[in-house]
């Protein structure tokens, strides 16, 4: 596994169950007597977020004291990013004090990429999420919650059935979940408005269709994305209410799905528009749960890039 963590391209099938066996083994362990480990005892983890955050953030910053990291937060807003410095002189300052790992968020696609390669920080970059680019964390955790719910899948995806659905075109969540679940065997059908699919989907290696009811029944996973409203500036459908009505997940089509299967959500949710309250907070429901495992599965993305001790050792 490389030293960087900038796209689900950057990791082999063997790296990506390699996380998720050590996600599993974290957690096992954090939720017994030791509930932090000495792993990156000394270590300053920065996360560099010029994007507003919860879930990632917080996970992020969970997982790297759980590990005895020391974190330091950064937010764009009341920095000096809010009073033009550049990515290359707040690289430098974290460079000047020693960050040893970079958590980024950028609006702009290929950021993390950029900080990496750019020789301005000698530190391990993680991508928390690059514009509409990729979000690869997102996706490992995603895999991991299928993973727990799917166990005799646990290394294998082959013969799942997972549908996509939503803001295909401002998703990076989607791109990133393409990526792996299809690593793993998947089978993954992006189920949008054709508005809001990205030119060239048809060289992913997915199935698309229009009409979420057609092949609802048929689906393992639901995963339904946020419509960002904030990435719009044209009309990609003709009102909220009809978006809803065609492609939000109601009471009625959660009936519908298989009874085994399961709905998941990245969060934040706009519920009433692509999902409603009643189908997020179902028995079918992982969303939370995916919070949880998201720091399981950060955690272990730490312990791999920076630590070196064995599980055996720390657990101790």
């Amino acid at each position: 596994m490389k030293n960087q963590l900038l796209s689900i391209n950057d990791l082999s099938k063997d790296d990506v169950l390699s996380i998720l066996s050590t996600a599993a083994e974290l957690e096992r362990i954090t939720e017994g007597p030791t509930k932090k480990l000495p792993t990156l005892r000394g270590r300053t983890v920065v996360n560099l977020f010029f994007e507003d955050s919860t879930r990632t953030r917080i996970s992020f910053e969970t997982a790297a004291k759980r590990l005895s990291a020391d974190v330091i937060n950064f937010s764009a807003k009341g920095s000096s990013v809010s009073k033009g410095e550049s990515l290359k002189d707040t690289a430098q300052t974290l460079q000047a004090i020693g960050a040893d790992a970079v958590v980024i968020r950028h609006g702009s696609s290929g950021a993390a990429q950029r900080l990496s390669d750019s020789g301005w920080i000698n530190a391990t970059v993680i991508n928390a999420g690059d514009g509409t680019h990729e979000h690869p964390t997102q996706a490992l955790l995603d895999a991991f919650t299928i993973s727990k719910r799917f166990p005799e899948r646990k290394s294998d995806f082959s013969g799942l059935k997972v549908a996509i659905v939503g803001d295909i075109l401002h998703s990076r969540v989607a791109r990133s979940n393409v990526l792996l679940l299809t690593k793993l065997g998947a089978s993954v059908t992006l189920i949008a408005p054709p508005t809001l699919l990205p030119v060239g989907v048809e060289s992913w290696p997915v199935l698309v269709s229009y009409d979420l009811d057609e092949e609802l029944p048929e689906f393992d996973v639901v995963m339904m994305l946020r419509i960002q409203l904030e990435r719009m500036q044209n009309f990609y459908f003709p009102s909220e209410r009809e978006y809803s009505r065609r492609y939000g997940l109601n009471e009625d089509r959660l009936l519908r799905m298989k009874q085994s299967g399961i709905v998941m959500h990245p969060g934040p949710m706009n519920r009433g528009l692509e999902i409603s309250a009643a189908s997020a907070d179902s028995s079918r429901s992982v969303i939370v749960n995916q919070v949880g495992n998201g720091v399981s599965v950060r955690m272990a993305v730490l312990y791999l890039l920076l630590g070196g001790a064995s599980l055996s050792e720390v657990s101790q």
